[in-house]
């Protein structure tokens, strides 16, 4: 792939990952349902879920933007490689500091999340 497509690529991403922020924030799991692929699994230390797991506890937790807290969620670095990708963002929530490891892949000309890996930011200290 040319550098000219995987440029053009990025703005996919960048609106996939606001879409994805926007779905936490707001615990909109109609929207998250939508970005993440079928198989998708979420990945923590001690944690396994499918994604339908996880989509349930996200429509039973507290929700952020209700709650007014404040959307401060960045997009630290996105890999791209052809149609894959790797996204390292940060995510502010519940008071809670996660930096999350984003696995995308484009298929049919469409980006979507195949997996989740997320921690709690080990270079903030909450103390």
């Amino acid at each position: 792939m040319m550098a000219a497509e995987q440029d053009s690529d990025l703005p996919a991403i960048t609106a996939l990952l606001g879409q994805y922020f926007d779905g936490l924030h707001r615990a909109d799991t109609a929207l998250l349902d939508r970005i993440f692929d079928d198989e998708a699994r979420l990945y923590a230390p001690g944690v396994r879920r499918s994604k339908s797991q996880w989509l349930e506890l996200v429509a039973n937790r507290p929700v952020p933007a209700q709650l007014g807290h404040a959307f401060a969620y960045q997009i630290l670095s996105v890999d791209l490689s052809g149609e894959q990708a790797m996204a390292k963002v940060f995510c502010p929530l519940l008071g809670r500091q996660y930096l999350d490891y984003l696995s995308l892949l484009k298929e049919q000309g469409r980006w979507r999340i195949v997996a989740k890996q997320y921690a709690d930011n080990p270079f903030i200290n909450t103390n």
